[in-house]
């Protein structure tokens, strides 16, 4: 029997400029007394404050955890819950990157079900009671983590990145405001943008993709291949925003929905290891996972290769799937993505740990949803080959 699509989506999403102002109001509707999760930047540009004055005007009380200083670890989740529980608070709100929102789902999940994070990874422990309400207010255009059921968190003791997902960890209400984007260095506007594109085109590679997921991931790309290298050179283009914020968005509907594949698998490891920021490690990677799978998927290539040249209709479908990934490497060359090397990766250090590497993404399963499906071998290498890839603008494949 054939097992039913899904799409789940937060009960309440607000989107466009000036949307923040609603969290004073859906707070209100959710809980008395909210915890804030965000970190010390968020703080400094006044977005911490200005959530703290929607909330007094609409009689809702807070609180403030700002500890999020890195990729989310068990350690801020269990600091973050513990003020959560000591003041009281009923209600969560996010306002920050995929790190804040990740953190705040899984305090919403653990302060009503108890544990810990990591009991909830593979399905070992579900959540039998409904989450503490959620409010997520994304400030950067990538991670799309308004909109999922998963949640990423960092076993500190043995440094491997905990993807979790189930249905208690999709936010209560998302609040997509294009304007708290602005602030964002073209370093995170490059990484979090390749990041959002990441997942749109995995959730449309997918093996688990459907009709609802193709629909949000291929608007997703348009709207990012578009605009994302206009919002890298001028960042106060408000329109330029407003399209990734919103592609942004789709893309986190369209993989929470389909799942993500080999470039995600790989690249949590690689941020547990050596605490590369999530959204460079996928942009790192995403054109050389696109020529390994090429072989196996080059119809749906093609589709994205048509987004990226639509103008072009006299191209074969192998031609079409070539422009996708050329398409690819372009983008990260002009958004100067590094490879692993540039990051500042040591070479022995990451040749170390390569064969773990490989072993913890197989056993995330989202290689396991790619197109191509890799051994442990055959991941090692591509390893291998990402640490010194080169996003140039030739034709050949490196």
């Amino acid at each position: 029997m054939e097992i039913p699509a899904v799409f789940r989506v937060p009960e309440a999403i607000f989107y466009g400029r000036g949307s923040s102002g609603k969290v004073g109001a859906e707070a209100a509707l959710r809980g008395k007394n909210a915890l804030i999760i965000s970190d010390q930047i968020m703080d400094q540009l006044g977005y911490v404050s200005e959530c703290r004055t929607y909330l007094q005007e609409a009689c809702v009380k807070s609180e403030v955890y700002l500890g999020v200083a890195s990729e989310p670890t068990d350690k801020y989740v269990a600091e973050a819950l513990a003020l959560f529980q000591d003041k009281q608070c009923d209600l969560v709100i996010s306002v920050g990157g995929g790190s804040c929102i990740d953190t705040a789902k899984a305090i919403a999940v653990i302060a009503a079900n108890g544990g810990y994070i990591g009991d909830y990874m593979g399905g070992k422990k579900l959540a039998q009671n409904a989450p503490v309400p959620h409010i997520a207010i994304p400030t950067t255009a990538g991670t799309g983590s308004e909109a999922t059921d998963v949640t990423v968190i960092t076993n500190s003791s043995n440094d491997v990145k905990m993807m979790i997902k189930q249905p208690a960890f999709m936010p209560s209400v998302a609040i997509v405001d294009p304007l708290l984007t602005i602030s964002s260095p073209k370093n995170v506007t490059s990484a979090t943008g390749v990041d959002a594109l990441s997942h749109a085109i995995e959730a449309y590679l997918s093996k688990k993709a459907h009709p609802m997921t193709d629909t949000m991931a291929i608007s997703a790309m348009k709207l990012i291949a578009a605009n994302i290298l206009t919002a890298y050179n001028d960042g106060e283009n408000v329109d330029a925003r407003e399209a990734m914020s919103l592609g942004s968005l789709q893309a986190g509907m369209a993989f929470s929905n389909a799942s993500v594949c080999l470039v995600h698998g790989m690249s949590r490891p690689i941020g547990a290891i050596f605490h590369v920021p999530h959204g460079v490690s996928n942009a790192m990677l995403l054109p050389a996972v696109l020529e390994f799978s090429q072989e196996a998927c080059v119809d749906r290539l093609a589709e994205i290769g048509r987004i990226f040249q639509p103008d072009n209709e006299s191209l074969t479908k192998e031609e079409a799937a070539e422009i996708a990934v050329q398409s690819v490497k372009d983008l990260c060359l002009k958004l100067n993505i590094p490879n692993l090397r540039g990051w500042g990766i040591d070479e022995e250090a990451f040749r170390n740990a390569v064969g773990k590497m490989a072993a913890d993404a197989i056993d995330s399963g989202s290689p396991g949803n790619n197109p191509r499906v890799p051994t442990q071998s055959e991941l090692e290498e591509l390893y291998h080959i990402c640490y010194e890839y080169q996003f140039s603008s030739e034709t050949e494949k490196v």
